[in-house]
């Protein structure tokens, strides 16, 4: 493969990956952003809503704003991750902004590769390429997605296409190979030029070992599938072989949290998160429900299991629960840093989520940058 840490355009080992702890804050805080659109809201709102919680985000120091791939999902408006990238970039200076991530067995390569290379022209240094292989949607979405050609591909010929987006970002095919005139654009072939570090994603082993052998930065779905996050972050830092830049294992897991100004209000806003995913996960997707709706609910006791298995892995209630939860968490697996995710039915409430988590650790508060 490829020299897949992206020697081309970096600043040595480690750029653009590590981040700081901020405030009183053990590891650095990022965000996971699926743009969610609750019920009586729109597309167009929950994006305002992103952009405020950039703002916000870049203003208290949280380190990267991500952005999720999904399709198909009425309460999720996250399925074009370049487009929201390109107008979070236009409305922040400082705050890294990617994607958590792209579904690359959706794509050609060729085309996220221009697309990314046309955000690190837009944002400089400030662009992450998070990639999984899950489709990020059910399969016949995804056969739509990918069209008939391409039916039989699979995520087994992730590391394929991993291959091939890192040539196209460095501009390297070898003399000979199909693509070797095939270039980038924005990227390498018009000068010298930066190009975002590459993530892996997963929520098994396949990512975390193949992560750990290229020497790239690992991030783990914790937020939806808790129980396999410390098998997998030890496969990663058992399998890690030093990099072009990454000179040790960096982790980051992706956290559900919400922190609310009372318990009760928490409670009740993790709840719509709860139900829309039990809806998904029963065929019957739909925008995320009021905390009226959600507490309206009859849920059957296999419902109701289900439901409170979902949340126990969210970190939630006041600021100082949720913070003690966090730090309880960071210990216990050793990440490098916490990413998080506050899915609820209002923009508000996760707006203020993230102001009150940046407050329970004492963030610093920097003057939001003028448009």
């Amino acid at each position: 493969m490829s020299d897949t840490g992206g020697a081309h355009g970096q600043h040595g080992r480690n750029s653009g990956i590590r981040g700081a702890a901020q405030g009183r804050a053990t590891v650095p805080l990022s965000v996971l952003d699926l743009v969610t659109v609750g019920a009586g809201s729109t597309a167009h709102d929950s994006l305002r809503t992103s952009v405020a919680i950039a703002r916000l985000a870049e203003s208290r120091g949280y380190h990267r704003h991500w952005v999720a791939e999904h399709h198909s999902m009425p309460g999720v408006a996250s399925s074009s991750p370049a487009v929201i990238l390109a107008h979070l970039a236009a409305h922040t200076t400082r705050i890294r902004l990617g994607s958590g991530g792209v579904m690359l067995p959706n794509h050609a390569p060729l085309a996220i590769a221009e697309q990314f290379g046309t955000l690190e022209a837009l944002a400089p240094g400030r662009i992450d390429l998070g990639l999984g292989r899950a489709p990020g949607t059910d399969g016949r979405t995804a056969a739509a997605l990918r069209g008939a050609g391409r039916l039989d591909e699979s995520a087994d010929d992730f590391p394929r296409q991993l291959m091939e987006l890192t040539r196209f970002l460095d501009d390297d095919f070898p003399d000979g190979h199909p693509y070797a005139r095939v270039h980038a654009v924005p990227g390498p072939v018009q000068g010298p030029a930066g190009r975002p570090p590459l993530w892996l994603l997963g929520s098994s082993g396949f990512s975390a070992r193949l992560a750990g052998e290229l020497g790239l930065p690992f991030a783990y779905a914790h937020h939806f599938s808790a129980a396999g996050t410390l098998p997998a972050l030890d496969l990663y830092r058992q399998s890690f072989r030093p990099s072009a830049v990454l000179d040790a294992p960096y982790a980051v897991i992706g956290v559900s949290a919400l922190a609310a100004d009372t318990d009760a209000e928490a409670r009740a806003q993790v709840l719509t998160g709860a139900l829309s995913m039990l809806r998904l996960r029963t065929g019957r997707p739909g925008l995320v429900p009021t905390p009226q709706e959600a507490a309206a609910y009859p849920f059957s006791p296999a419902e109701r299991d289900f439901v409170d298995g979902w949340l126990a892995n969210i970190v939630h209630g006041t600021p100082d629960e949720v913070r003690t939860g966090l730090d309880d968490l960071a210990k216990r697996t050793g990440a490098d840093e916490l990413m998080l995710t506050a899915n609820a039915h209002s923009g508000a409430a996760r707006l203020r989520s993230y102001e009150l988590v940046a407050d329970a650790y004492d963030m610093p508060a920097h003057a939001p940058a003028a448009d």
